[in-house]
């Protein structure tokens, strides 16, 4: 999967967590930019993500993600090449 097919399943997750479908992710993306995306937010959102992609995603590797970029990075190296 390439990283626009990984972005827009990704986008399609944030839409759907927050209820909000004018949300347009960039790399730089980050909690502070998106109304609602709290502690709670976030791990409905982490496991949102594992369901879509069909990934398991270790809690070490998410703590440190720090903005949308890192994420499709990290979902993207536990997809089956």
């Amino acid at each position: 999967m390439n990283a626009d097919s990984i972005a827009a399943r990704l986008t399609e997750v944030f839409h759907e967590v927050f209820d909000d479908d004018s949300i347009m992710l960039h790399r730089e993306t980050t909690a502070s930019d998106i109304e609602g995306w709290d502690s709670m937010a976030h791990l409905q959102l982490i496991l949102a993500i594992e369901r879509r992609f069909g990934v398991r995603l270790p809690s070490t590797k998410v703590a440190g993600l720090t903005n949308v970029g890192d994420m499709m990075d990290l979902i993207s190296s536990h997809l089956p090449r």
